[in-house]
């Protein structure tokens, strides 16, 4: 005989989300339980954000090393032990599993099932010898890396972000396919840790930012020695005997790369295969599951967050979307999502930060009302001691100074980002930034004179100047 639970929440897939959905309901008095077949923690814990900025720290390490001669300290080439960066970052996920362990989870009062879970109908999930007929239902399956179908690659041996971190040995020749932020982080790591990179993207590297922005990360990884190729098809891969080799057009012409690894680093997609999602009327298609700004899918029982939503997949949407299922369910708040202040960071060297609407997005609404304000981080004192000088922060504002976006390319950016997101959150206008007053020496200043920036044409005026004049000749 099957068990049969009859919780108030049912949670499937154990990654960010849904850990954050299980851990907070519970907490919180609800009978909870969580379903999950893999490695708790999922994605970003065991393939993804943990091990990938694991892998970017050791870079930079090794990166200093050969770059320490600005300050005046002989420079030496590292000395890599592949292995021992393995091991290096396994240790940084062992230190954090405890965190999303089994044993914590049941600790906090949750039944945790370990076992694939599939909708068996509208209100019913089984999982192994388990039927769950729970009053609401939470999806947060997450996504996998997609593989796009290029002729030859099932016969090829290729890495994903679930295997590359498994390496034991460096590549000595690593061709990653993909330009967005998985396969750019990726790609400048494994320079720095000694391997040849190219680098091939269909469109544009990191398409998705300001070109602007994007172009002085772009000049700095070409710089490190990484093989930029955009605009490119891949027509074939295949295995040989040394290695693998990816043959490539561009504007009509064929080159043949050969390469050690192979990196598929070409989207993601929406781990939905096993849910039988039909079974509970609830619509999806190859980008992920329908919902509504609740959260809700076309099954109002059921809701989805994180990367199995389609959307913004990012490890902080998954949390973003936790607060909002616990309004709904637990409150009965009608909690919608609003992605006008979301931020998001790619954290190659220099990192990229982004929150609000771009400049193109902003000029196709307001067409002429738009203000663009720009600061170098050359300008800044900090990074001129740091010799951090690559970068420039772009502020987009309209004429009476509401703050609509920020984007940035810098030393430290996703750490500069958060005040922007907090302006666009509260509706700030560009003087509040202005304002501020900021230490020094900070990289924080490169915030505060962009934001400057934006009364310079008025202050300096010829108009300003006659007012300050006609002042200075009045009596005190």
């Amino acid at each position: 005989m099957a068990d049969i639970l009859k919780p108030d929440i049912c949670v499937i897939g154990g990654g960010s989300g849904g850990l954050s959905v299980a851990a907070g309901a519970s907490q919180m008095g609800a009978d909870v339980v969580l379903v999950e077949r893999g490695k708790m923690g999922g994605d970003c814990l065991n393939y993804g954000c943990v091990p990938s900025k694991a892998v970017i720290a050791a870079a930079h390490t090794a990166h200093v090393m050969r770059a320490s001669d600005k300050f005046g300290i002989k420079a030496v080439e590292p000395t890599v032990d592949f292995q021992g960066v393995h091991d290096h970052i396994h240790g940084i996920i062992a230190g954090i599993a405890p965190h999303d362990s089994v044993e914590r989870f049941e600790g906090l009062g949750v039944t945790v099932i370990q076992k694939e879970g599939r909708f068996t109908g509208p209100r019913e999930v089984t999982a192994g010898d388990t039927i769950i007929q729970a009053k609401k239902f939470v999806i947060s399956t997450g996504s996998s890396a997609g593989v796009p179908p290029i002729p030859g690659i099932d016969a090829t041996p290729y890495l994903t972000n679930e295997t590359v971190f498994d390496l034991t040995e460096a590549p000595d020749h690593l061709i990653v396919v993909g330009g967005g932020p998985i396969g750019s982080e990726l790609a400048q790591a494994h320079r720095r840790l000694g391997a040849k990179v190219t680098l091939l993207e269909m469109f544009s590297v990191l398409g998705k930012d300001d070109p602007e922005v994007t172009e002085v990360v772009k000049k700095r990884m070409i710089e490190e020695g990484i093989d930029i190729r955009e605009g490119i098809k891949i027509t074939k891969v295949s295995k040989e005997a040394d290695g693998i080799s990816v043959r490539v057009e561009t504007d009509g012409k064929e080159d043949i790369i050969g390469g050690s690894h192979l990196l598929i680093a070409a989207g993601r997609s929406p781990n939905l295969e096993a849910l039988d999602l039909e079974k509970a009327d609830i619509k999806y298609d190859r980008r992920g599951i329908d919902v509504d700004a609740r959260l809700r899918t076309s099954n109002k029982r059921v809701f989805a967050i994180g990367d199995v939503a389609g959307g913004l997949q990012f490890t902080h949407a998954a949390g973003y979307h936790a607060g909002i299922i616990i309004r709904n369910i637990l409150f009965k708040l009608p909690a919608k999502v609003n992605y006008d202040a979301f931020p998001w960071v790619t954290y190659t060297d220099p990192e990229i930060a982004h929150v609000g609407q771009t400049e193109l997005q902003a000029k196709e609404t307001l067409r002429n009302d738009v203000r663009i304000l720009r600061f170098a981080f050359a300008e800044n004192d900090r990074a001129q001691a740091e010799r951090e000088t690559d970068g420039m922060i772009k502020v987009i504002t309209d004429k009476k100074g509401r703050i609509l976006g920020c984007s940035m390319a810098g030393s430290r950016a996703g750490e500069l980002i958060l005040p922007w997101a907090l302006a666009i959150s509260q509706k700030m206008k560009i003087g509040a930034m202005a304002g501020v007053v900021a230490p020094y020496p900070t990289l924080s200043e490169v915030s505060k004179r962009a934001a400057g920036s934006f009364y310079t044409p008025s202050l300096f005026s010829e108009r300003t100047k006659k007012i300050v004049r006609f002042l200075l000749r009045l009596p005190f």
